[in-house]
């Protein structure tokens, strides 16, 4: 029988409104059944993280660190459960879900070693003579509760990298998951609950609902939450911060991430690294390679290699070990995927390997010849296929990485610096990886784009200043 997931407000286990399925990707089967909350949980969810935060915001650092080490040691005590509703729940393969628990630890490791380090610095006044005799002291202060808002793709990684810091510079927290993979969240959910019973912590600082989209507008409206964190759609996303008032609001959204392939690189590498970027996971990652640029002089032996490359890879159960391309989310998004490249070859674009569908299962794909105002090159594919297209020169090449609405990650190989630099000036995202791909992603970096990307930085230290505002103090030293 399939696990009844509730909601998580003030420490106490709610059931919602109705009870919807979760089904897994792969089989179609009922893997659990998530209980809606209603507008009044959610009303009640932000009540209680509001009334825990004045209480938060004064727990000590070592508290907060020790609270967070508490909830690394017990959720890695149940690392292959969750590794398992992750598979179960988003289709991800299983060695991929292991990396993303033990991703997911690691933030929460980091977060208990930044939640000690929160401090300011010591500003001296007397630049001027009529400052002489004050000095400033800077500190930061938690701004107050978080709304976390996660997708499906990275369950419960993703959400740490909002959650960990929160809890770290004494916010409280409302967690809006996925309808679709909730299973992570019941699970921290049951290990919260398990420590804050002994940790001097007020239940109310995390809080768990999940609602229908209408009902979770209220996390973006609501003026007691006073930060708006979402990871999701571009749409989405932009839209909850027109409605978002004064709250701080961070936002991770899509991207259609380029890797660049200099004639100096190795090929054999390049194609390596772009093959798993643009593929894990069945390429639903917003820093998935969807776009390969290569210079002319090695175009054609690169794209012999890939197309080798990705012909080897076949997709299947995410339940086995050697699986690396398991299901999209849905057969609606396949199908969607279907069409963006069958409207790309209607415009001239050809297929090079891939380009069959079966259900919610999208054989990876390279394509070449898509025409610039395709969707396949200017949207966000979330799916296994890469184009490829040639430059004659290094400026082109950067040209047409900007030339989309998109910055988050570019991938650049290459071992002339000069050509690095210039990269690294010229292209608008948030982050230029050389030697590597654009899926890059070191869990303590700065983490966020331009453009319709996003706004705002995550990884821990960064996303503590988010959730953080400066305040000075001044001292006239010269009256005492």
């Amino acid at each position: 029988m399939a696990a009844s997931l509730r909601n998580f407000i003030d420490g106490e286990w709610r059931k919602g409104i109705q009870e919807s399925p979760v089904r897994s990707p792969y089989t179609g089967g009922i893997v659990a059944n998530v209980s809606i909350a209603s507008a009044g949980d959610v009303d009640d969810a932000i009540a209680a993280a509001s009334n825990a935060f004045p209480v938060m915001r004064k727990t000590p650092g070592y508290v907060r660190s020790q609270l967070l080490r508490d909830l690394c040691d017990r959720l890695g005590r149940r690392s292959a459960e969750l590794a398992q509703s992750i598979v179960d729940e988003a289709g991800k393969p299983i060695k991929d879900a292991r990396v993303e628990v033990r991703r997911a630890l690691t933030v929460l490791a980091i977060s208990a070693e930044e939640a000690k380090r929160i401090g300011g610095e010591l500003l001296p006044f007397d630049h001027s003579e009529a400052s002489v005799g004050k000095i400033g002291v800077t500190s930061r202060f938690p701004i107050g509760p978080v709304a976390a808002i996660t997708p499906f793709n990275f369950p419960i990684n993703l959400a740490m990298h909002k959650i960990g810091p929160a809890l770290a510079c004494g916010a409280t927290v409302v967690w809006k998951p996925s309808l679709l993979t909730p299973g992570a969240s019941t699970i921290f959910a049951e290990v919260f609950e398990e420590v804050v019973s002994h940790a001097g912590i007020p239940p109310g600082a995390l809080n768990v609902v999940t609602p229908r989209d209408k009902d979770a507008e209220m996390l973006a409206c609501d003026p007691r939450i006073k930060v708006l964190s979402f990871t999701g759609s571009a749409r989405v996303g932009w839209a909850l911060r027109e409605r978002a008032g004064t709250k701080k609001v961070t936002l991770e959204l899509g991207g259609n991430a380029a890797a660049i392939v200099a004639g100096d690189a190795d090929l054999e590498y390049a194609v390596r690294r772009c093959v798993a970027g643009g593929f894990g996971y069945a390429g639903q990652t917003c820093i998935s390679v969807q776009r390969i640029l290569i210079e002319e002089p090695v175009y054609e032996e690169f794209v012999a290699r890939l197309v080798d490359a990705v012909a080897a890879l076949q997709p299947g159960d995410p339940r086995a070990e050697l699986t690396v391309v398991g299901p999209m989310i849905s057969e609606k998004e396949a199908a969607r995927l279907e069409e963006w490249i069958n409207l790309a070859v209607q415009d001239g674009a050809q297929i090079l390997v891939g380009g069959e569908r079966s259900g919610p299962m999208f054989e990876p794909t390279v394509v070449s010849n898509v025409p610039p105002q395709s969707l396949l090159a200017c949207a966000e594919a979330f799916g296994p296929v890469v184009t490829v297209a040639p430059f004659s020169t290094w400026r082109q090449a950067l040209d047409m990485v900007n030339e989309t609405p998109y910055g988050l990650q570019a991938g650049v190989f290459t071992r002339d610096i000069n050509r690095v630099f210039e990269a690294f000036r010229t292209l608008e995202v948030g982050a230029v990886v050389v030697g590597d791909i654009p899926t890059f992603r070191d869990d303590s970096m700065p983490y966020g784009g331009v453009k319709e990307s996003g706004s705002g930085r995550e990884g821990v230290r960064y996303a503590i200043e988010e959730f953080t505002e400066p305040r000075l103090l001044v001292l006239n030293l010269a009256s005492v």
